[in-house]
């Protein structure tokens, strides 16, 4: 007969109640069916464990030394078990507008394959405040050069990339393969409250100031544009992701390189949070020369055109 459980925890329950009628309630068994498991271990060790009298009974040296090695090998255990049936969450990442634009599949599908790690993505309007009240583990950030602090925050940045026009194809700067800010400060300028890259104060150096139109969502943004009511100014990576038939992406000759940051709370932050930004930065790193910014995410056929100075 080999040592089980049973004999374990018969033991250290002994051990604790110091009587075999305590220990057998505790264990939901009878006291005549504890001293039968008690005497089964004592027959496997080949050693007497606990010494027995009419009145009373104690643990031998032997039994207390066992007793204390079995009471850690269960513990061990049922961590183990503990475990062995936890699901680890997967990394929440949101962002509010256009992610890693062509390159979000490639590095998520990678990712997955390096470390078999699940990521739930989101887009919340604000995915800093998101990240901050715990809705998210991890945010993707748009932000102008040298930006402040984000305090409580650990981030890093991933690369640089240059800010767009989007007009409609019908506007005559949509013939140009480049445009300014000046030029778009002509008319009416889309700004999406989700993309707080992009306000009027990116005119501040121009001397022009822009008459801005809010809109929701991206689905507005487009369409507002498309009709041609206004133009729009934004991450080169939208180009990938929202395309529309009415609307032709220009280069900005005159735009400051916007940092594409990930940040994830610095205290308590999800266990994976900080190896995804270090794998995403060599991911970047493998494609860009990141001393030298800005640089551009290319991603399709039309991508040499946007890319003209």
């Amino acid at each position: 007969m080999n040592v089980e459980l049973r004999h374990l925890r018969a033991l250290v329950a002994l051990a604790e109640s110091n009587t075999f009628t305590t220990a057998a309630a505790v264990l939901g068994t009878t006291q005549p069916t504890l001293s039968r498991t008690i005497t089964q271990l004592e027959e496997i060790a080949g050693v007497r464990l606990v010494e027995r009298t009419t009145r009373e009974m104690s643990l031998t040296p032997a039994g207390r030394q066992f007793s204390a090695t079995a009471r850690e090998l269960l513990a061990s255990l049922n961590t183990a078990l503990d475990e062995l049936g936890r699901t680890e969450a997967p990394l929440r990442l949101g962002w509010a507008w256009a992610g890693f634009g062509g390159h979000t599949v490639p590095l998520l599908q990678e990712w997955k394959r390096a470390h078999a790690g699940a990521v739930e993505l989101s887009r919340p309007p604000d995915p800093v405040a998101a990240l901050r009240r715990g809705a998210i583990d991890a945010a993707l950030v748009r932000r102008t050069p040298s930006p402040g602090p984000l305090p409580g925050l650990a981030t890093a940045t991933l690369f640089t990339e240059r800010l767009v026009a989007a007009i409609a194809v019908k506007d005559s700067r949509a013939a140009k393969t480049s445009v300014t800010l000046p030029e778009l400060a002509q008319g009416p300028v889309a700004v999406c409250a989700t993309a707080p890259t992009v306000t009027d104060h990116l005119w501040d150096h121009t001397g022009h100031t822009p008459h801005t139109i809010s809109v929701a969502n991206t689905d507005e943004w487009l369409t507002l544009i498309s009709v041609g009511d206004a133009v729009g100014v934004t991450a080169q990576a939208t180009t990938y992701n929202h395309q529309a038939p009415d609307v032709a992406y220009r280069p900005i000759e005159d735009s400051p390189p916007v940092e594409v940051t990930l940040a994830w709370r610095a205290t308590e932050p999800h266990p994976h949070a900080h190896a995804f930004a270090q794998f995403a930065r060599d991911y970047f790193a493998q494609l860009f020369d990141t001393s030298t910014p800005p640089f551009s995410l290319n991603h399709g056929e039309n991508a040499e055109a946007q890319n003209t100075p």
